[in-house]
């Protein structure tokens, strides 16, 4: 039933998704180095010639389609991750210049990456269904036994370094990013989060 508290949890949702891919094309937008996913992206964009949203779109069916196997169920906010966050990053991108001038990219990596962090909050805080990344992840995680920690450095691993391969931008924005993005996460999941008692989970 479309009750008060879900149409705000949606809401929220659809809001949280927006802002990540507006987040994502403002680190893009610096130039100084972007998050593991966005490398693969970005690097299958450059060899593709396919706008950086779209490919954003295919590699998350992609990564859907592994939670198969691994008889992952998506949720509502799995399958809205998909289809959103590529076009909102390809707005950002149409209507963010590229930056020049190493404060400025500064500035704007950080402006991102805060703003990433509290998309990121209110998305997992709506509370319906983890991103395809994070199936992926806990999928593995129980099928290989392996610790998360492991499964996750693995995944990201593979992406970032197949995505530079590619021509990515890999930087001190993306070490920056992996060594700050889970101590941002959180300080923000448990301000959204709208679950009663209940342990956030990660988003990308």
């Amino acid at each position: 039933m479309l009750t008060p508290a879900f149409v705000v949890r949606l809401l929220q949702l659809l809001l949280g998704l927006f802002l990540f891919g507006i987040a994502s094309s403002l680190m893009i937008r610096a130039g100084i180095g972007i998050a593991p996913w966005d490398v693969l992206s970005q690097g299958i964009s450059l060899r593709s010639g396919w706008a950086f949203g779209l490919v954003t779109n295919v590699v998350g069916v992609a990564v859907l389609l592994m939670w198969l196997p691994l008889r992952q169920r998506p949720g509502l906010g799995t399958v809205l991750n998909v289809l959103l966050i590529g076009p909102s990053a390809q707005l950002g991108l149409a209507v963010l210049p590229p930056v020049s001038g190493l404060l400025w990219q500064v500035l704007v990596f950080i402006a991102g990456l805060l703003l990433l962090a509290v998309a990121t909050g209110l998305y997992i805080g709506a509370n319906f269904g983890p991103g395809p990344r994070d199936g992926l992840m806990t999928g593995l995680h129980a099928r290989s036994g392996w610790a998360i920690w492991k499964v996750r450095t693995l995944i990201e691993a593979s992406a970032l370094a197949i995505g530079w391969w590619l021509g990515g931008n890999v930087g001190l924005g993306t070490l920056a990013f992996a060594l700050l993005i889970g101590p941002l996460c959180g300080i923000t999941l448990p301000l959204f989060d709208r679950r009663t008692g209940a342990a956030a989970a990660p988003a990308t």
